[in-house]
């Protein structure tokens, strides 16, 4: 066999092989297979009152006074699920973020290793500025490394 034969047949077999390990190791570590269809767009509950099991467990639940004064500090905790999300080597929250509006305010990012619960506090000062309308939107948003992207929201009243 030819020199440069037998280096070009080494190559592809080093890389074949290499694809095929990776693939297995994808395989063992991520075993659940996911639903692509929650990546293609924010899922929300579709109705609050009656949600779905994969609702309850992915659709952020935000827990906030419903009326605050400006300029004041308050407390914002944002939790994935109303039945709080399992976290596991194969299965977990990435992170969850929180906005004011359209105005991030902050994030807090997970490990997929460890068993945490995915619950995140904010401490949140409105001014009368980011409020002209006495109203404000609270929007947060989660990313499951097997269900996508969710979001939930809630209105404030600003004094």
């Amino acid at each position: 066999m030819e020199r440069r034969t037998f280096l070009k047949t080494a190559a592809l077999g080093a890389a074949a092989l290499g694809t095929a390990q990776e693939l297995f190791a994808a395989e063992k570590y991520f075993p659940s297979k996911a639903d692509q269809g929650l990546f293609e767009a924010i899922n929300k509950a579709k109705d609050p009152a009656k949600k779905t099991p994969l609702e309850k467990k992915h659709a952020p639940a935000i827990t906030a006074p419903e009326k605050v004064q400006a300029g004041q500090p308050f407390t914002v905790e944002v939790s994935v699920g109303e039945v709080v999300h399992d976290m596991g080597p194969a299965h977990w929250i990435e992170y969850i973020e929180l906005n004011i509006g359209n105005e991030p305010a902050g994030r807090v990012d997970f490990q997929a290793k460890g068993y945490l619960s995915p619950k995140a506090t904010f401490t949140v000062v409105l001014t009368k500025d980011a409020a002209p309308s006495g109203k404000i939107t609270l929007i947060a948003r989660e990313r499951c490394n097997l269900h996508g992207y969710w979001e939930s929201s809630i209105d404030l009243t600003v004094a």
